[in-house]
């Protein structure tokens, strides 16, 4: 027997990390609904998570090896409201964005874009 492990529960030195820098339950099904309709069409093939301070980010592949075609980003401090949801190409600009994710996906013409 190992006397060097130990068991953790409710970990009160780890309440520093602060669920509000990750997507909340409700727009991770956006994300995730809309992620499995590209992926069933043969659009999109693979996702990534980036999370920061200032951002977290969904960004999706057509292939693996491949830079993403379009990244999903959530600000926390943005500096206008609009900017709260982005959709962003592998450089960073921003295509479009809105201060809610549902109305952005819905009413992005991913084809097009």
């Amino acid at each position: 027997m190992n006397n060097n492990l130990k068991l953790v529960i409710n970990n009160v030195n780890n309440k520093n990390i602060d669920e509000k820098y990750f997507f909340e339950k409700d727009e991770l099904k956006i994300i995730l609904d809309l992620y499995a309709k590209m992926v069933s069409e043969g659009s999109w093939k693979d996702y990534g998570l980036s999370i920061s301070s200032r951002q977290v980010g969904f960004s999706v592949f057509k292939n693996a090896a491949e830079n993403a075609l379009y990244k999903i980003c959530k600000n926390f401090k943005p500096k206008s409201k609009n900017l709260k949801y982005l959709i962003t190409d592998t450089n960073g600009k921003i295509l479009k964005n809105s201060d809610n994710l549902n109305s952005l996906l819905r009413n992005t013409n991913w084809k097009k874009l």
